[in-house]
């Protein structure tokens, strides 16, 4: 009877140290919270609410109930959103954007309290297209293509000042995409069609203007010739045009000579044509 007891009260012992473990184990648990790398924390207190130092990487303490971690991801992410703007010559353009962000470290309590753990998405998409839309309303829509870097510049400058407003940092931002109204791409192929149709007519001009220079050169140097040959025909008589003769008669005969289906008659009429002396 009595080893019974003793060891009942042994596994009533062991039952409660287990008990006082278990316990001991979770408010320890619940008293520790982990900052991975490039991550930031902020404590919000239930009687003094957020408190304003921000807690870096490592494993820290708190008190169970009485406060709350809220882990912020300070490494460069990027975003993309698009917008459709008007141009200054009333063009609707669709362009793409892409921002690489992360928030300002010094600053995660003021962003914890305005905006919450999802800053970047509720900042970013309507500044960026507010600052899409006051940028390109100032040029024309060719001007975005022959002026792009100036635009880019533009948009990267107004869009880092309005992030920061908001404790975010941008690294980078650019362009991606640009493109224009099916209207707008249509007259600009009309145009194109237009210009190259204008450069065949003053080809097609230039081509005419040189073949008239072309005739009155051929024609004027024409004239001078005749008129030289008329002006040695009356100083030297016609002797050389009847030489000029005699060598064309002489190339004449020549030629007709050495072919053989060319027969020739005397200019008398003291030949007989098909005289068969038998009858």
């Amino acid at each position: 009877m009595g080893s019974s007891q003793a060891a009942a009260n042994f596994l009533t012992n062991i039952a409660r140290a287990a008990f006082g473990l278990g316990v001991g184990a979770t408010v320890l648990n619940s008293s520790l919270y982990t900052v991975d790398g490039g991550q930031r924390a902020v404590l919000f207190d239930r009687f003094r609410g957020v408190i304003e130092d921000t807690v870096g990487e490592g494993t820290h303490f708190l008190i169970p109930w009485l406060q709350k971690p809220f882990i912020f991801d300070i490494r460069t992410r990027p975003h993309t959103f698009s917008s459709i703007s008007g141009t200054k010559d009333l063009q609707m353009v669709n362009l793409t954007l892409r921002v690489l962000s992360r928030p300002e470290v010094n600053r995660l309590p003021d962003i914890f309290k305005t905006l919450g753990l999802e800053y970047d998405e509720k900042v970013l998409p309507s500044i960026g297209n507010e600052v899409l839309k006051a940028v390109v309303a100032q040029f024309n829509a060719d001007q975005l293509l022959t002026e792009r870097p100036h635009v880019s510049a533009l948009v990267r400058e107004s869009l880092i000042r309005r992030a920061k407003d908001f404790n975010i940092v941008l690294d980078d931002v650019a362009i991606t995409h640009l493109s224009y109204g099916a209207e707008f791409s249509r007259a600009v192929e009309q145009k194109q069609v237009a210009q190259q149709e204008a450069e065949r007519s003053r080809f097609v001009v230039m081509k005419a203007e040189q073949e008239r220079r072309a005739a009155v050169i051929r024609a004027e140097g024409e004239s001078e010739s005749a008129k030289l040959i008329s002006d040695a025909t009356a100083a030297a008589g016609m002797g050389l045009i009847e030489l000029r003769k005699i060598e064309a008669a002489k190339d004449n005969a020549a030629t007709m000579c050495r072919n053989g289906n060319v027969a020739y008659l005397p200019g008398n009429n003291n030949m007989l044509l098909g005289l068969n002396p038998s009858r």
